[in-house]
């Protein structure tokens, strides 16, 4: 199976001067796995990636849950 990609990507920064894109379930899923902050929308974006491996989530979903957890987490990057 090859990536299951969203649009438009989003951006995301952990750490000062990093910034990540993700633009696909596999790379939110690889992403959610090293952040620290690790919240109840962390646990939900986790679980849509899950679901969308199996089949029951679109990578729609899963960008929507995985823009939430960011954005609890404070790393999510506005695309102004």
């Amino acid at each position: 199976m090859g990536p299951l990609w969203f649009a438009p990507g989003l951006r995301e920064d952990e750490r000062p001067g990093i910034r990540n894109g993700v633009s696909h379930v596999e790379g939110a899923a690889e992403e959610l796995m090293g952040w620290d902050t690790k919240g109840p929308k962390w646990t939900k974006a986790v679980q849509s990636c899950v679901d969308a491996f199996e089949g029951s989530a679109s990578p729609q979903e899963v960008r929507e849950a995985f823009e939430a957890a960011a954005k609890e987490a404070n790393v999510y990057l506005s695309p102004e």
